[in-house]
């Protein structure tokens, strides 16, 4: 860790919050009792952004680092996986974020634009599984959907009767105007907005599987790809889905004041509140933790953080705080986040996890 710390001075000393590497320890300058700053250019906390999904695990982590190790608890921020990511890539230094939390995995885009601003090496970190939940108030009705059903309710678009390539603005008003099985009550759901990780999820594994029931439209797949993403991607904007920001709980609070309503977020915060809200079951299966552990929960995802390597070694405590986070006691098939929802990786998956956060390897590209 020392080598690789001096190769980063070496390489970056030339800024001035780097101007105190070579100090004592592999987690450079600071008092190694006290867990003080030191040098590192007046922060002394580990800056983490990132998704709302994985931000109660994350601190979770960071209460139990904090109490348990000489350095002081990280400062967290909900800002969404796309927002979480913007800042994370915006440059090196100790105005910029040392870790940042996603729900998704990080895309091309973001790793061009990471480079360009000098963040060059990136450690992803997949830190377990999550299932998007579509719930409701325990006080109504509960709603048994596909994701055909839900497509059809959220589309901007929807195909017209069995014509091939016949699509019509979405005429839908009420959950029984999609389908007769369902009840008389104006479509309203409450989901996350497009910087989200869950949104993008929410797109890619319930709008676009629902889209693609129609065989004319699975084709433009690989016929009109362009066409097939606007289709199958873009949801109504008439007010039957409202974007309710990047706070899970906000949503949560907002269902149980509208029971008519039905919110869209990671399992972990209706596995919270259980005595407030139910989840409805997708494609005839259960959003349950074993369920979803499984996989046969259709609607569920990886969820990750990612480091930047020219962090570490400088801002203090990113070893340890990833170390505390990939440990049996926390991400183990028994560790304390299972107790929030998480869903455990397999042992394998761990296993490879730990090997590229023991050296945090560059394995993003």
């Amino acid at each position: 860790m020392k080598a690789r710390t001096l190769s980063l001075c070496l390489s970056l000393g030339a800024l001035p919050w780097l101007a105190a590497c070579g100090g004592g320890g592999s987690t450079g300058g600071g008092d190694a009792t006290t867990g003080t700053a030191g040098g590192y250019g007046g922060r002394d906390q580990i800056r983490i952004v990132g998704s709302s999904t994985v931000y109660p695990f994350t601190t979770k982590v960071a209460e139990q680092f904090g109490r348990a190790s000489r350095f002081p608890t990280p400062v967290i921020e909900s800002t969404g996986s796309g927002g979480g990511l913007k800042l994370f890539c915006a440059g090196v230094g100790v105005g910029h974020p040392d870790i940042t939390n996603s729900s998704r995995a990080i895309k091309r885009s973001e790793i061009d634009q990471c480079a360009g601003n000098g963040v060059e090496e990136i450690t992803e970190v997949k830190i377990g599984y999550d299932g998007i939940v579509v719930a409701n108030a325990l006080s109504s009705e509960r709603y048994d959907l596909s994701r055909r059903q839900i497509f059809l309710a959220l589309a901007e678009q929807v195909p017209q009767g069995d014509g091939a390539g016949k699509l019509v603005d979405n005429p839908y008003v009420t959950w029984k105007d999609v389908d007769p099985a369902l009840p008389a009550v104006k479509i309203e759901v409450l989901g996350p907005p497009p910087t989200s990780g869950t949104r993008d999820a929410f797109v890619e594994l319930v709008m676009e599987a629902g889209c693609q029931e129609w065989a004319w439209i699975a084709d433009l797949k690989e016929s009109d790809e362009d066409r097939f993403q606007r289709l199958c991607h873009t949801i109504r904007e008439d007010g039957a889905y409202v974007e309710a920001g990047e706070n899970d709980n906000l949503i949560v609070q907002k269902l149980v004041a509208n029971p008519l309503a039905l919110g869209v977020f990671g399992y972990s915060f209706l596995d919270a509140n259980r005595d407030k809200l139910q989840g409805s079951p997708v494609d005839g299966i259960e959003p349950t933790f074993d369920q979803i552990s499984n996989g046969a929960y259709p609607v569920s995802r990886p969820l990750y953080f990612y480091v930047k390597v020219a962090h570490v070694g400088t801002i203090q405590g990113i070893e340890e705080f990833v170390r505390e986070f990939t440990s049996d006691r926390a991400m183990g098939p028994d560790g304390y986040l299972s107790d929030l929802g998480l869903i455990p990786l397999p042992a394998g998956e761990l296993a490879e996890v730990r090997r590229a956060t023991a050296e945090m390897v560059d394995n993003v590209d």
